[in-house]
């Protein structure tokens, strides 16, 4: 992607040395990857943008990629990378940006508006709908109930255990495992049997290369998978964080999009909470909501021309 005319930096943000990929001038457009992705999952995107007009940047978030690492996973709550976001909005000297959001991209980009609303144009979000704060039961809690000991978010909480289990799979398989995944199914990593090792490698779908599984396994080996489950290891501290804000509004534009074949679409009452209008009254300047059939979970690559056009067609209404 060098040759692209994408550019790469670091900045200073919030106590951490934080990577950005960057092309483009114009109003900026913050791109927020998720797990296990990092700035490069939205090359396409990045490309599109600097061409549309925009001036799109795309971080590795804290923990992934070229970005420091803290080693304690207490540093990884929402208010830690929604501080690294506010921080990098202000150092690239901006009052307010457009947000897009992807996996706990969206989930951070939905906790950044939350917290600071003002410093947000319009977000697009992808794959994971906002989830408003129930009072009932801690997320995790929710989640051992309706799946079990071995669904991969709890698989993920217990320190050590899954970083093991990756390291023992290797970390291309590892990779070839979640980007090829193409299922609404909950993913259980079952405790005996472990992740698959024995993926064919003819196995790549048409928009992923093996030049991109080489850049991303690049990438996770020197950084390892630790902070990227890190952020998972804070669902019940986050819940208790965002106490403050049970019953408060997201109050900036939003058009949001998901693959019919995206588990996060699937989990028990997602669908319906995206359909029957709930989420409008969580999100009132809900403008639009996008269910593209037969695409799965990494919908910026899946299908990235489509998910481009619906980015700026969007954009450019603000």
């Amino acid at each position: 992607m060098e040759d692209m005319g994408i550019s790469h930096r670091m900045v200073d943000v919030n106590g951490i040395k934080m990577h950005i990929a960057e092309k483009g001038e114009g109003p900026v457009v913050l791109l927020v990857h998720g797990f296990p992705s990092l700035w490069y999952s939205w090359r396409h995107q990045i490309l599109s943008l600097a061409a549309s007009g925009y001036r799109a940047i795309a971080p590795d978030l804290r923990g992934y990629g070229d970005t420091d690492a803290p080693s304690s996973s207490e540093l990884y709550t929402c208010l830690h990378i929604v501080g690294d976001l506010v921080a990098l909005i202000d150092t690239l000297g901006q009052d307010k940006v457009f947000v897009v959001g992807h996996d706990w991209g969206a989930i951070i980009s939905w906790y950044l508006c939350l917290f600071r609303q003002d410093k947000v144009k319009a977000l697009v979000n992808l794959s994971v709908a906002f989830t408003p704060r129930k009072l009932t039961m801690k997320p995790l809690d929710a989640l051992k109930a309706v799946y079990g000991e071995e669904y991969y978010i709890i698989r993920f909480q217990e320190p050590g255990e899954m970083e093991a289990e990756f390291a023992r799979v290797g970390t291309e398989t590892v990779l070839r495992n979640f980007l090829t995944r193409h299922s609404p199914a909950p993913l259980m990593i079952p405790k005996d049997e472990g992740l698959p090792t024995n993926l064919p490698v003819t196995l790549l779908p048409s928009w992923l290369s093996e030049e991109d599984i080489g850049y991303y396994t690049a990438k996770f080996e020197q950084s390892g998978f630790t902070g990227g489950f890190n952020y998972y290891r804070n669902f019940n501290v986050n819940w208790e964080l965002t106490a403050p804000w049970t019953g408060a509004q997201v109050k900036v534009p939003v058009k949001f999009l998901v693959g019919d074949q995206d588990l996060a679409y699937h989990i028990p009452g997602v669908k319906e909470y995206v359909q029957n209008g709930s989420m409008k009254k969580d999100v009132p300047f809900l403008q639009d909501v996008v269910v593209l059939e037969g695409v799965g979970h990494f919908i910026m690559e899946e299908k990235a021309d489509k998910i481009n056009s619906h980015i700026i067609d969007f954009l450019k209404n603000y």
